[in-house]
């Protein structure tokens, strides 16, 4: 299960800008049509000073739009109505995503800039369109009319979901309470910036120096590489361990120096929580007070109510019953693995107690002592551009897809791979850009988007363009980008959302999202493939000789594939808990951050050893948006992706032609047209059970 998705959504709307043309606009790549192949961003044309005037045109225009919607004589139809708002703010629905795709991506303090100021307008914007009064009569016209409209099932769901995001958006509120709504919207956005350019500044300012060698004792000699790799970008000597995952974790993992460990962990952990310029607690606790303020506004109990209202989940008791259900099991698992941990401390003379910063070290030696098996074992048999062939071919067994490099194509920088995707007729499926290493200017974790989301036009299909962003290992020296487990499950994962953007066909962008809670499904499924044995055998080649990982290998991974599973879903439904319990709150007066997630983790039981997934003060998928009151839609969508696999594995082929067909067409192409368990359904014949999800993670229900 891995930890990703980013949604770009168009936000849009208004205040008084000239709309004189200057020179700087007539050379502006956003203002005139992409002369690309494909129709992809003129990345290698854009220049940090075309954007604001292009968010500014892209405002000017969709208003003009919107303007003309609602001045319009035509009685209030379908048309002229409905699909006129959906195709509405083309331009700035174009811009938002390059910007919102390179500032992630590829930021600098220019972009950072642009980002503070254009969030707020972008929030009045969308504002101004779902707060128009005069709009949203037309609206509910056509919407009070949809028992006798002839629409086909897409149009239907535009209509209810145009009209469901009105009143979401408070259109159906009284005058003093909009102005209400859009202030807390404006601050809303403003904070959720703040708090991630906090973060990316703590997690790029923290430098672990080691000059000593003895100091690096049992880190694998690719790791020690890598930081003498990073030194020497630094301009210094010795090694430089940094809070970057692919420096962090396996120091964490591997380093003898338990001291180190410490340091470097809690250095991880407090990021956001250092009482400096970039703290984030009383960011953490204004938003929180902020949200709740909003839902009430929009008369919901709480946040958490109001985020899931269009969501699988629906309420915050389903979701609480899920969290519940699977804890006990999972923190029992993690309780036996500390005990597993300790008593391989007794054998090494170590009387000190189990802490956190021991965790990851001790389960690497017990999963050697156990399976003699140890990551660094497997790691040659990872190359990074295998495992890309892995899937690849994973795609093309399934659904008959080939990816063709496209290298002529512009991008944003150096690193990045582009790849067209051709269906299995050899028609255009879509494009793919792919950027996998760690950088001072990419946010951390690993994330799929788009920077052109399919629709068509004129009932032609206008294919997807999407983006795949990682933090993988380096290549260092001679040796090429070698990825752990974790990496190359997450590289399945992010492939996974990938496939469900380029497979999209619909016709509107408004029927082309889907709820939170489902959209991992297509991501999480891709991961089942990843370490099959048959799967293994045509990718999985060590990177010197190109021998096959022998099978020897393959028997001991899959002995050993439900190892730490106690603490992995410990750390992550801490956090799932943590974010709802945040949420959940219907009185927000003066929150210590510090102790309310104390409490949090106290009521659930979280032993000390394992710290939450993420902490407040860096938990950007509950602060920074996306994910608010939705850190649970991980484990929401295994339930549906262990059981989907089982639809594969019943048939006794894990590339089931039939079943991958059933799963593109009703799941995959779909968007959000129907339901979402009514597409699971669909495809599966019933609803999920969650045995599959259990029996994954070794994990027992007590009865």
């Amino acid at each position: 299960m891995k930890i990703s998705y980013i949604i770009y959504v168009a936000g849009c709307v208004i205040l008084s800008f000239s709309c004189r043309p200057t020179a700087q606009n007539s050379m502006n790549p956003f203002l005139k049509p992409y002369d690309t192949p494909f129709g992809v961003p003129p990345f290698d044309q854009i220049a940090d000073s075309d954007y604001m005037p292009a968010f500014e045109a892209g405002i000017r225009e969709q208003s003009d739009e919107i303007d003309a919607i609602v001045r319009s004589r035509k009685k209030p139809a379908f048309d002229n109505v409905i699909v006129a708002l959906d195709r509405s703010g083309q331009l700035l629905r174009s811009v938002t995503m390059v910007f919102n795709g390179v500032n992630n991506a590829n930021t600098s303090e220019e972009l950072q800039a642009i980002d503070r100021e254009i969030t707020p307008m972008l929030a009045q914007h969308h504002d101004d369109i779902y707060l128009n009064a005069g709009l949203f009569a037309k609206v509910k016209t056509v919407y009070d009319q949809k028992d006798v409209l002839m629409l086909n099932d897409e149009q239907s769901r535009l209509l209810q979901e145009t009209y469901k995001h009105f009143v979401r958006s408070g259109a159906d509120l009284p005058p003093d309470q909009q102005a209400m709504l859009r202030e807390l919207n404006r601050d809303i956005s403003v904070l959720q910036v703040a708090f991630g350019q906090h973060l990316l500044a703590e997690t790029n300012s923290y430098q672990l120096w080691v000059a000593d060698e003895k100091r690096l004792s049992g880190l694998p000699e690719a790791q020690k590489e890598a930081a003498a790799t990073a030194a020497r970008a630094a301009g210094k000597t010795g090694r430089l361990f940094t809070l970057h995952h692919p420096s962090v974790m396996p120091f964490l993992q591997f380093a003898d120096d338990r001291e180190l460990r410490r340091q470097i962990l809690e250095a991880y952990l407090h990021r956001g929580n250092n009482n400096n310029e970039n703290d984030n607690k009383e960011i953490v606790a204004r938003l929180v007070a902020k949200r709740l303020e909003k839902a009430k506004l929009l008369r919901y109990i709480n946040y958490a109510d109001y985020a899931l209202d269009d969501r699988m989940a629906k309420t915050s008791e389903n979701v609480y019953r899920l969290l519940r259900q699977i804890w006990r099991p999972a923190l029992a698992k993690a309780r036996e693995e500390a005990a597993e941990m300790r008593q391989l401390m007794r054998l090494h003379d170590r009387e000190t107690e189990l802490e956190a910063w021991d965790w990851r070290y001790y389960s690497e030696k017990v999963l050697k002592n156990k399976y003699d098996l140890n990551e660094e074992t497997l790691r040659p048999y990872f190359r990074l551009e295998n495992v890309r062939d892995g899937i690849f071919y994973v795609c093309n067994r399934l659904y008959g897809i080939s990816f063709v490099e496209a290298p002529g194509l512009p991008k944003y920088h150096d690193e990045v791979d582009t790849y067209e995707c051709k269906d299995a007729d050899g028609t255009h499926l879509g494009i793919l850009y792919t950027d996998f290493f760690p950088r001072p200017g990419k946010r951390g974790g690993a994330w799929c988007g788009s920077y052109r989301k399919q629709t068509c036009e004129n009932e032609r299909r206008v294919s997807g363009i999407t983006h795949i962003v990682c933090n993988f290992t380096r290549p260092t020296g001679d040796t090429p980008a070698l990825l752990s487990l974790d990496e190359t499950e997450t590289f399945f994962h992010e492939f996974g959302h990938a496939l469900h953007n380029l497979f999209s066909d619909v016709h509107y962008y408004g029927t082309s999202n889907v709820p939170r809670d489902f959209v991992e499904l297509p991501s999480q499924i891709m991961e089942h493939w990843a370490f099959r044995p048959e799967v293994l055998k045509h990718y999985a080649k060590h990177y010197l000789t190109g021998e096959i990982i022998p099978d020897e290998l393959v028997r001991k991974m899959e002995q050993s594939s439900k190892h730490g599973q106690g603490f992995t879903t410990v750390e992550y439904l801490a956090a799932a808990f943590l974010d709802m319990d945040y949420h959940v709150l219907t009185s927000a007066d003066h929150i210590d951050v510090t102790e309310f997630e104390k409490a949090a983790m106290d009521r659930i039981g979280l032993i000390g050893q394992i710290p939450p997934r993420y902490r407040s003060t860096f938990f950007n998928h509950a602060m920074g948006g996306g994910y608010t009151a939705g850190y649970y839609s991980y484990i929401w969508s295994e339930v549906l992706d262990a059981d989907a696999f089982q639809a594969f594995a019943e048939t006794g082929d894990i590339f089931d032609r039939t079943i991958a067909g059933a799963f593109r067409r009703h799941i995959l192409s779909k968007g959000g047209i129907y339901d979402a368990m009514d597409m699971y359904v669909k495809f599966r014949g019933a609803a999920p059970r969650i045995d599959a999800l259990l029996n994954n993670r070794g994990l027992k229900i007590e009865n």
